[in-house]
């Protein structure tokens, strides 16, 4: 029944869950994105600005796990309460007609066995970013591996089915895509829009050789928290 008066009242039954870390700067805008959801829960690993007020006073749910997105991911599906999980970072933000997209997905009855991540973009205007939009449209079409900064959408069902997220400190969502399958994975017309800072910061070719690398290792074996003391995690 509570499901029901939610839909009649144009609430989506899904828990948005957001890992975070110092995110106050972004946290803002991202929450005020995801309206009309049942909750949004922002994991908060340990922050010492702030995350905890931003969230608070945008209504979402403010609740603290050890540092690393795999244990925030974890912890935050463990306390969601809505019957779809739609885990998104901190500095993402969905566009586009992406509560329609979900709704079409939600509707189909199949779909409680798939799950929906979206396009990658980057809120940069600049020739480089739409060169890294492509190369991540061919990975994900060619090999279902879709980063978490593309947002991923799956029935609670399904999720616990799959174990859910490991508490990796990194890798943790190229871990779970894997176990979903390249023909378990649609891809949603809408953009999931990421800041474009790491790549700024650090480089563009530097961030993406770092991205490649870590991918690389992952393939190769080597444990999560060796990669993550090897790339500064």
């Amino acid at each position: 029944m509570a499901c029901a008066l939610e839909a009649q009242a144009g609430v989506l039954d899904v828990s948005v869950v957001i890992p975070a870390l110092n995110a106050a700067g972004h946290l803002a805008q991202t929450l005020a994105a995801y309206e009309g959801v049942r909750e949004i829960i922002v994991v908060d690993g340990g922050s010492s600005d702030d995350t905890r007020r931003v969230a608070q006073s945008a209504g979402a749910r403010f609740v603290a796990a050890q540092r690393g997105r795999g244990p925030q991911l974890h912890k935050g599906a463990t306390e969601a309460r809505g019957g779809w999980l739609l885990f998104v970072h901190a500095d993402t933000v969905l566009s586009g007609e992406w509560r329609r997209d979900i709704q079409v997905f939600m509707a189909t009855p199949a779909n409680r066995l798939r799950a929906a991540t979206f396009r990658f973009g980057l809120d940069e205007a600049s020739a480089r970013a739409r060169r890294l939009e492509r190369r991540v449209a061919w990975r994900v079409r060619r090999f279902g591996l879709a980063y978490g900064d593309q947002g991923l959408l799956m029935h609670r069902d399904l999720y616990h089915a799959l174990g859910g997220f490991r508490p990796w400190p990194l890798m943790e969502d190229v871990d779970l895509v894997r176990r979903i399958g390249r023909r378990g994975l649609t891809i949603l017309p809408s953009v999931a829009r990421t800041s474009a800072q790491r790549w700024r910061r650090d480089g563009w070719r530097r961030r993406s050789a770092r991205n490649l690398g870590c991918l690389a290792l992952y393939f190769l074996g080597v444990p999560p928290r060796v990669i993550a003391r090897l790339y500064g995690r």
